[in-house]
């Protein structure tokens, strides 16, 4: 099969394009026939390497994917092949306390499409079939491949974990990325306003077309937690959606008393410092998530199959031109998704 991989960190130059062997499902498992696969930062994180990152080489990134079904393992039922599916890359070993329990993304031996097993760059990959969701006829498999990761974790952050509830205030600390033009969507449909700090007027203008009712640029209004103070009338945001980690210390201040900070990773870098005096002085709560469990990711792809929430995509590139899309995604000007083709729509 084609693929892209990488045999050492580094920069994208490090990504190859290349024949790899076709992968075979075992019991339990299906393979799926890649029709798109969509970049995420993690890509990126992985590609260059950190402490502790131990990979199979080759290693074929990407965690997003959708495609059709080409083949089963024993087990599975052969009514698969050739249905239009979606990945889910959270991956619960299905025998834990915790799959058992229903938190699948708290696995004792959770694995990650593209991180800690094969990912969709390539024309095959193959998962559990818990972990294959369908794809409605004439759905667009892009938006499929798009929405995945970055809509259940979204959803699991902002509803499952954050317990969100209409006419609450969120503020959404960026304006672009995945996960953020996600929260937006699902904070509107639970019925909150919206506040979405973001670099610049472009980033802004998705934000208000996506349902966020302020927008505040942090290039003009650098200590941007003031203007949330004044849209609030004083009081503060309920939720603060802070997937950046180095913003913190200004979305503490943003937050009302009582406060929920949700946090599903760290753009900005893993350590930095945060003044602790604001978390017990206002009564913050910190809820930190990754992923979701497989009934959040099925009832928010099913929202998204229905049109009640969309995947923006900013730009697709072939397969073979990985290394420009990762360059791409690296510049940080993207609006949505970046997505790579793999093969023609289903």
């Amino acid at each position: 099969m084609r693929a892209v991989y990488l045999t050492a960190h580094g920069g994208p130059e490090v990504l190859q394009y290349g024949e790899l062997p076709d992968p075979q499902p075992g019991p339990g498992q299906v393979r799926v026939r890649l029709h798109y696969a969509a970049l995420n930062h993690l890509d990126l994180w992985v590609r260059r390497g950190w402490p502790g990152l131990r990979l199979t080489y080759p290693h074929i990134l990407g965690a997003d994917g959708a495609g059709v079904v080409d083949a089963v393992g024993p087990g599975v039922d052969a009514a698969w092949v050739g249905r239009r599916v979606v990945l889910n890359p959270n991956i619960g070993c299905g025998r834990c306390a915790y799959c058992l329990a229903g938190q699948d993304n708290r696995c004792d031996h959770w694995q990650l499409l593209g991180e800690t097993r094969a990912g969709t760059y390539a024309d095959f990959v193959v998962v559990p079939e818990r972990n294959v969701w369908p794809v409605p006829d004439g759905f667009d498999l892009a938006q499929a491949a798009a929405a995945a990761l970055v809509f259940q974790t979204a959803w699991h952050s902002l509803i499952t974990r954050g317990g969100l509830r209409p006419g609450e205030w969120v503020l959404v600390v960026g304006a672009s990325g995945g996960v953020n033009t996600a929260s937006i969507q699902i904070a509107k449909r639970a019925g909150a306003r919206v506040i979405v700090v973001g670099s610049n007027a472009r980033k802004l203008a998705l934000a208000r077309d996506l349902g966020a009712d302020f927008g505040i640029d942090r290039s003009q209004t650098p200590r941007w937690h003031r203007e949330v103070l004044r849209l609030t009338n004083g009081r503060g945001v309920d939720v603060v959606v802070d997937n950046v980690g180095t913003t913190f210390p200004l979305s503490f201040k943003a937050a009302c008393k009582g406060g929920r900070i949700l946090t599903v990773g760290n753009t900005g870098g893993p350590v930095f410092e945060i003044d602790n005096r604001y978390i017990f002085g206002k009564h913050l709560s910190i809820l930190g998530s990754t992923m979701s469990p497989q009934t959040d990711f099925r009832t928010v792809m099913d929202l998204v199959f229905a049109g009640h929430l969309r995947a923006v995509v900013d730009r697709v590139f072939p397969l073979a031109e990985a290394r420009a899309a990762h360059a791409y995604l690296e510049a940080g000007q993207q609006l949505g998704k970046v997505v790579l083709r793999i093969a023609a729509q289903a």
